[in-house]
């Protein structure tokens, strides 16, 4: 009988890896990238200064804004298809480097005019070394994709940290050798040649190239509107960092990004694996309407016990955050972070709502949100700039954020189905124990006169108040941990049927 013993239940193969689980390898991956980089950018911000570090910051809020629409949006198809990936993936391979390259070409020959720009005339040849990243970002972006659909973010995290570990390496030693701004951009190069290797060798399909007309239209139908939201989408989340660079000069850039990136900290070190994980999540429930509702709620519920107390703490405890982390010399940054982290905090919340309309298929309104937001934030965050300097400036980033854009896409949530009290109630008692992480973490960076003391006791009410929170949560975390697995099959002996128990 081929083996098998009579009356017993075969073991199941193990199947692909759940949201769940997905989403710890997510979370694993995110934190030690985010801890290794926090680390060597300390290194760097103190080896370089701000001035240079402006410099690579002119370089970089370039490179993103390319990135934002690099590959044209054809790649999250790959997540959002149907059916078998395999029928686009080679079209979308196609279409992706192709893009790339002209996105490419036209960035190159612009680069002087947007150097200047952006207040540095002196970064081009920076700019153009890291503009290499966008070849490498075309070329992985089906690979990319289809990890993201299959869950394997065990498979992402080695990627991601054989990235950040070479290109840290590189730039640390680069610049202890006096190559100033260039270190960095040659860094990040060197970790994005190597992951892209990484990528296309560990992609679930093989890489090839194909053009399947019948497939192309509905390809670009997709991809172009959320290629333009997500032109839209980076002229929100940078125009604070354009305005800087253009109207206060790079080093007064230098000073913002370091403030930016510190209160983006805890928003990537929980946004960035969520938003890999949340789009299939939700692709999967599709069918399900009622079970795909509730997964946003509960997801929501999840980010804010997570968050809320980390925000609260980091914006409470600023000023010795950036003394003891950077050094006197960046101390000027520590009151643009008692605000930035506010705008990173709406960001994070609308980021998870903009994921769940593209998955519903409503990038069109995603990007009429989107640009009715940039239509209202350019001319405050100008504003700002011009009469209160980067603290105006982070000031007006934080007030449009919670007063325009979030309400904008809460509404167009409520519009989807997804009821705003059920999603208030999640967030209510994480709200309230943030607030109370946050008031003790400023009152002790003014009572206590050593930082690391400051630091290191709000660093355990965040642990305590976050882990206690998400204890609360637990049965969500459980319900989780099921989407995105096959139903357990057991395969027995006919003559063992009605005898098997569950295993």
């Amino acid at each position: 009988m081929s083996g098998r013993r009579r009356g017993t239940v075969q073991p199941r193969r193990a199947g692909p890896p759940g949201a769940s689980n997905a989403l710890g390898w997510s979370l694993l991956n995110t934190m030690a990238s985010r801890f290794a980089t926090l680390g060597i950018g300390i290194v760097l911000a103190r080896v370089l200064g701000p001035s240079e570090f402006g410099t690579f910051a002119v370089a970089l809020v370039v490179l993103m804004a390319v990135l934002s629409f690099n590959e044209l949006g054809v790649s999250l198809a790959i997540v959002r298809w149907p059916g078998d990936p395999a029928v686009i993936a080679p079209t979308v391979n196609s279409i992706s480097v192709l893009a790339s390259l002209v996105v490419y070409a036209a960035a190159y020959a612009a680069t002087p005019a947007l150097a200047n720009a952006m207040g540095d005339p002196g970064a081009v040849e920076v700019v153009r070394l890291l503009l290499l990243s966008v070849l490498v970002n075309g070329a992985v972006a089906t690979p990319a994709a289809l990890l993201q659909r299959r869950f394997r973010e065990r498979t992402r995290m080695a990627i991601d940290q054989a990235n950040v570990w070479i290109g840290a390496a590189v730039s640390v030693v680069l610049a202890i050798a006096g190559m100033g701004a260039m270190s960095l951009a040659v860094g990040r190069l060197a970790g994005s040649a190597v992951s892209g290797i990484m990528f296309v060798r560990s992609s679930p399909l093989p890489y090839r190239f194909g053009w399947d007309r019948s497939v192309v239209p509905a390809l670009l139908r997709f991809g172009l509107p959320l290629a333009g939201t997500s032109i839209i989408v980076f002229a929100v989340g940078y125009a604070d960092q354009l305005i800087a660079g253009s109207l206060l000069g790079s080093t007064a850039l230098g000073f913002y990004v370091l403030a930016f990136n510190l209160s983006s900290w805890p928003m990537s070190l929980l946004s960035q694996p969520l938003r890999r994980v949340a789009p299939a999540t939700f692709s999967h429930l599709q069918a399900d309407k009622q079970a795909l509702r509730r997964a946003v709620t509960m997801i929501f519920g999840l980010l804010a016990a997570c968050t809320l107390p980390l925000f609260a703490f980091v914006s409470g405890a600023a000023a010795p955050l950036v003394r003891f982390i950077y050094g006197d010399a960046w101390f000027p940054a520590a009151a643009i972070l008692s605000f930035l982290v506010f705008s990173a905090l709406c960001k994070l919340l609308y980021e998870m709502v903009y994921d769940y309309l593209v998955v519903l298929g409503k990038s069109g309104t995603v990007f009429l949100v989107q640009g009715a937001s940039l239509v209202v934030m350019v001319p405050a965050l100008v504003a700002g700039a011009r009469i209160g300097g980067l603290v105006g400036l982070a000031i007006a980033q934080a007030v449009v954020s919670w007063a325009v854009i979030l309400p904008l896409y809460l509404v167009q949530l409520s519009r989807a189905g997804v009821g705003l009290r059920a999603v208030a109630r999640r967030c209510a008692t994480p709200a309230g124990v943030g607030l109370l992480v946050g008031g003790s973490s400023y009152w002790m960076s003014t009572e206590f006169s050593s930082p690391l003391a400051t630091l290191a006791v709000g660093g355990a009410l965040v642990a305590i108040a976050s882990a206690s929170l998400l204890y609360v949560r637990r049965r969500d975390i459980f319900e989780l941990r099921g989407i995105g697995r096959p139903a357990e099959e057991h395969v027995s002996h006919p003559e063992a049927a009605g005898n098997e128990r569950p295993q």
